[in-house]
C-alpha cells in the first residue's frame, strides 16, 4: 500500500515527522510505500543526517507549508502546493491509500471535504479517540474536537460510527454504544441528550443508555458518544490531568497507556477515504504509530464497510 503522511505537519516538523517515517518504515512490509510530502531539501538533509536510505520512502516536493495560524479554507486556495493541498490531492486521485497529518486540524477537515469528500448519507465527520480502561482494553470516545454544535440525529449517527470502527478496526464484537451525560437515568441532560437518547433507543446498534464521565475508564462500555465541544474538553481534561500524574512520579501500567505516542493519530470517521489526524506536538514516536495505524486502519475495511452499512440504514 501507499501511505501518505504531511512532513510539514506539527510543531516539530519536519524533522520530527521525518524521523518518525524512519522508525515506521522499518516496521513497514517491503511492498509498503511512504510518501512524505514536504519541503524536498529538508527532508532529503534530515534523513541524509540520520543516516537512513531512501528504500520504501519517496518525497513529493511541496514548497508551501499550511501552519496552525493560517485559516483552513483561505489557505488552500492560497497555497495550492503546501503539503497538505498537495497530500489531499493524491489522496483524491487515488494515488496514496491513506493521507495523515500532525498539522492544523481545521485544515484537514476542509482538505477532507475538498478532496475525497463525506461519505454518502454521513451527516458530519468525526474524531475517535482512544481512552485506555482501567483493566484492559479501550473505550472510544468520539466526537472529540470536529462538530461542536451537534444535533440529535448527528449524535445517533456517531454511536453508528463508532460501533463499526470498533468492530472493524477493533475487533470488538457487538460493541455497547452510550451517550455521554450527567447521569445513568434516561431522562438527564440537556435537549440536545434528551433528544438524541430517544433517537439512539431505536437504532440498530447496541445502545445501552447514558453513561457518566467516568464510565471512560471502566469495562461498562466499548463507544462512548458525544459532541465535539465536550469531548475535547474531555480529552484535554483526561490528558492533563495523565500528565501531571506522570510529572509526580505516579507512573504505574494504566497510567502509561494515556501516552499518546502509543496511538499516534485520531481517523476521521465519515470520510471518504482514510484519513488520519495527529496531534500538534507528536513526536516521532508518535509519527512512528500515526504511519502504523494509518495501514491499520485501511487494512481494516472500514471504509468499505460504513460505506455499505450507512447506504443499509438509509
Amino acid at each position: 500500500m501507499r501511505i501518505g503522511l504531511d512532513a510539514m505537519g506539527g510543531d516539530f516538523a519536519p524533522k520530527a515527522i521525518v524521523q518518525g517515517a524512519i522508525l515506521a518504515k522499518q516496521e513497514l512490509a517491503s511492498e509498503d510505500v511512504l510518501l512524505l510530502f514536504g519541503k524536498q531539501t529538508e527532508i532529503e538533509q534530515i534523513i541524509k543526517e540520520q543516516g537512513a536510505t531512501m528504500d520504501n520512502l519517496q518525497i513529493v516536493d511541496c514548497p508551501q507549508v499550511i501552519d496552525m495560524h493560517d485559516s483552513p479554507i483561505k489557505a488552500f486556495k492560497e497555497k495550492p502546493m503546501s503539503s497538505l493541498a498537495v497530500g489531499f490531492g493524491y489522496l483524491k486521485k487515488g494515488l496514496i491509500d491513506t493521507f495523515a497529518s500532525a498539522g492544523n486540524s481545521g485544515a484537514m477537515l476542509v482538505g477532507t471535504m475538498y478532496s475525497v469528500g463525506l461519505m454518502e448519507n454521513v451527516l458530519r465527520p468525526c474524531l475517535a479517540a482512544l481512552v485506555p480502561k482501567a483493566k484492559e482494553g479501550v473505550t472510544i470516545l468520539l466526537d472529540v474536537g470536529v462538530d461542536t454544535d451537534t444535533k440529535p440525529e448527528v449524535l445517533d449517527q456517531f454511536g453508528l460510527l463508532g460501533s463499526y470502527y470498533a468492530e472493524c478496526a477493533l475487533g470488538i464484537k457487538n460493541p455497547r454504544v452510550a451517550l455521554l451525560n450527567i447521569g445513568e437515568e434516561e431522562g438527564k441532560g440537556n435537549l440536545q441528550s434528551k433528544a438524541a437518547h430517544q433517537l439512539m433507543k431505536e437504532s440498530s446498534y447496541n445502545f445501552v443508555g447514558n453513561a457518566e464521565p467516568s464510565e471512560v475508564f471502566k469495562d461498562n462500555v466499548d463507544v462512548i458518544v458525544c459532541d465535539g465541544f465536550v469531548g475535547n474538553l474531555l480529552m484535554k481534561n483526561i490528558e492533563s490531568f495523565a500528565r501531571t500524574i506522570v510529572k509526580r512520579g505516579l507512573v504505574d501500567e494504566f497510567i502509561a497507556r494515556f501516552n499518546y505516542e502509543i496511538y499516534g493519530g485520531l481517523p476521521l470517521l465519515g470520510a471518504n477515504g482514510v484519513v488520519i489526524v495527529g496531534h500538534g506536538i507528536s513526536n516521532e514516536k508518535a509519527i512512528k504509530s500515526m504511519v502504523l495505524q494509518s495501514k491499520k486502519i485501511y487494512e481494516s475495511k472500514i471504509v468499505d464497510a460504513l460505506k455499505k452499512v450507512l447506504q443499509s440504514n438509509n
